[in-house]
């Protein structure tokens, strides 16, 4: 998905889940990303930066790194992760990278778009 000269790119927000999905599925985040939203500003909130980090204890595989350089942290948004995702969704106007469930359903329901991972390897923007 090319951009024009000038075009604005994007805001993605990464939620644990949809990170560890895209880890496990082997996918290949930089031509996904490219082939469904283009290029984006990942930004991942802090609440989802806990558990990612947590998660990352236990495996030595989530490509921590790669999440670090790439991602915006975002300090100052107060409570549980998933309300969170949501008022950043909304107020940001950008996707959701997730596979929760619940948390597809919520951002649904507010009108907002979300990535998610799917059998055949690859990323889908539900809009």
């Amino acid at each position: 998905m090319a951009r024009l000269a000038g075009e604005p790119v994007p805001d993605l927000l990464i939620d644990a889940c949809g990170w560890v999905a895209v880890i496990d599925a082997r996918i290949n985040i930089d031509l996904e990303m490219e082939r469904t939203i283009g290029q984006a500003n990942w930004i991942l909130p802090s609440q989802a930066k806990k558990e990612i980090d947590r998660l990352a204890k236990e495996r030595n595989d989530l490509l921590i790194d790669l999440l670090a350089t790439r991602s915006t942290i975002l300090e100052h948004e107060e409570g549980h992760t998933d309300d969170v995702l949501v008022r950043l969704a909304q107020r940001l106007g950008a996707p959701v990278l997730t596979v929760d469930k619940v948390l597809k359903r919520r951002l649904a329901a507010a009108g907002c778009a979300y990535l998610e991972v799917v059998r055949d390897r690859s990323l889908r923007l539900v809009d």
